[in-house]
């Protein structure tokens, strides 16, 4: 205790505090992070969760400093990131609801789409979503025993225990159909139902977070998504990209995230192997969720994803 009360506490440690500082400054700021070189407000609000891990990295260097000023700036991040994903570390799922949702990316590469499909079945979802479809027919047959209603749009496809109506594909600037647009007719009423498999971003050495393609098409997303008559609106689908990703707000800003307002954690869908990233996305508007959890692992290299509702 002797050495924490001698004065040079305040002064050592002094690059350990400037460290903290400027970690929790790039959380509170990362919104006025410049997108124009190589993407990096949206790469960094990507894996933003992630940066906590370094508090108690720079904590324990304070403590083998002995630095009380190190001590101190470290609350600058901690108050960030508990305002920022403290919210999510809790379990916010209720009971209830009357409209289960499920969706995933089976990858195009699955080498047992018939197992993939049951256990995405298996989560009792009304509604499953599919998206990088290649080999259809094998998750058609064995998807058909549970669900009487189907359609396949290009590589994403919808399937439901209740009637589909006015099932087309939706235009999001690829030049090749990967999102479609369904109504259901539930018990409870008509749902608008959008399944969307944005395009693939990369982190490239010389070009940074090449997202481009998937920014233009999540605005193209984003005003079918405006235009929809139906009060009540589903999302499902790969959006390569989590909620944090500013380039999403054309279509994070009019919906809302089953898992972050019903879900417990954060709901990582990706890699399957090692989630870090919850780029499979459950939104809503008009309906009110009640609950949101990850499946187990399949064949894909990303995890299904469901969500109850209440209509």
């Amino acid at each position: 205790m002797d050495q924490w009360r001698d004065r040079n506490v305040w002064r050592r440690g002094i690059v350990l505090a400037v460290l903290a500082a400027l970690l929790g400054l790039l959380m509170l700021l990362h919104t006025q992070l410049p997108n124009k070189i190589g993407n990096l407000g949206s790469l960094t609000e990507t894996f933003l969760p992630w940066l906590g891990l370094a508090i108690p990295v720079l904590f324990v260097l304070a403590l083998v400093r002995r630095s009380a000023t190190a001590l101190v700036a470290l609350l600058l991040p901690v108050v960030t990131w508990v305002n920022l994903f403290g919210g999510l570390l809790s379990d916010k799922t209720g009971k209830g609801g009357n409209f289960t949702v499920a969706t995933h990316n089976v990858n195009a590469e699955n080498p047992d789409p018939a197992s993939t499909a049951r256990a995405v079945a298996a989560s009792g979802a009304d509604v499953v979503a599919l998206e990088e479809l290649t080999n259809t027919s094998r998750y058609e047959k064995a998807l058909a025993g549970t669900y009487k209603y189907h359609s396949v749009q290009g590589t994403v496809g919808i399937w439901s225990k209740y009637p589909l109506e006015l099932v087309q594909p939706v235009d999001i600037r690829l030049g090749w159909v990967r999102a479609l647009r369904a109504t259901v007719r539930t018990p409870q009423g008509p749902v608008a139902v959008y399944v969307a498999h944005l395009p693939s971003v990369r982190v490239k050495f010389n070009a940074g977070f090449t997202a481009g393609q998937r920014d233009r098409s999540a605005e193209a997303l984003g005003r079918a998504i405006a235009q929809e008559p139906e009060k009540r609106v589903v999302l499902l689908g790969d959006l390569n990209g989590t909620m944090n990703d500013r380039s999403l707000a054309p279509v994070t800003s009019q919906l809302r995230s089953a898992q972050g307002a019903a879900g417990d954690g954060f709901g990582f869908s990706w890699p399957a192997s090692f989630p870090m990233a919850r780029i499979d996305q459950i939104m809503v508007r008009g309906m009110d969720p009640v609950s949101a959890w990850t499946l187990p692992a399949t064949k894909s290299d990303h995890l299904p994803v469901a969500a109850r509702v209440k209509i």
